[in-house]
C-alpha cells in the first residue's frame, strides 16, 4: 500500500525462516532484533544478531548517520524479526526507505528458534 510514496525500488520480502538461519550462518546475511531491551533480556535473541531496537532504528542503520551501526551495508542482505513479525515488518519497510537493496522480514523470534536457529541469552 502506498508503495508510490516509496522512494527507492528495493522491496521488502518474507524469508523462510531455515533460509534465514542457514544464510546467516554463512555470513550472507545480517539478523537484527528490533525488540526492546526488556523482551531481548527475558527470551534472548537469535545467535549473532544484532541488537537495534525499533525506537532507535533510524538513528542506527541510516547510512547518512553518524551513529550507524558499523555491521551494516546497504548492499548487504538483512533480515529483521521481533517478537510477531508486525515490527519487524515495519522496521523493514524503514531500511527499504533508507536505501537497504535486500531487506527481508523473519517474522518472530519462535520463527528463527523453530527452523533451527540458536537463541542466545
Amino acid at each position: 500500500m502506498f508503495n508510490f510514496l516509496r522512494p527507492s525500488g528495493s522491496q521488502v520480502g518474507k524469508i523462510d525462516p531455515k533460509a534465514a538461519v542457514a544464510q546467516a550462518k554463512a555470513g550472507e546475511l545480517v539478523v537484527i532484533d528490533v525488540r526492546e531491551g526488556m523482551e531481548v533480556k527475558s527470551s534472548g535473541k537469535a545467535k549473532g544478531a544484532l541488537h537495534i531496537p525499533l525506537a532507535t532504528l533510524k538513528m542506527k542503520c541510516d547510512p547518512s548517520s553518524p551513529e550507524k551501526h558499523p555491521d551494516l551495508d546497504t548492499s548487504k542482505p538483512v533480515a529483521l524479526y521481533c517478537a510477531s513479525g508486525a515490527r519487524s515488518a515495519g522496521a523493514a519497510q524503514m531500511l527499504a526507505q533508507m536505501g537497504y537493496e535486500t531487506v527481508y522480514n523473519i517474522g518472530g523470534l519462535y520463527d528463527w528458534h523453530g527452523a533451527g536457529g540458536e537463541v542466545e541469552r
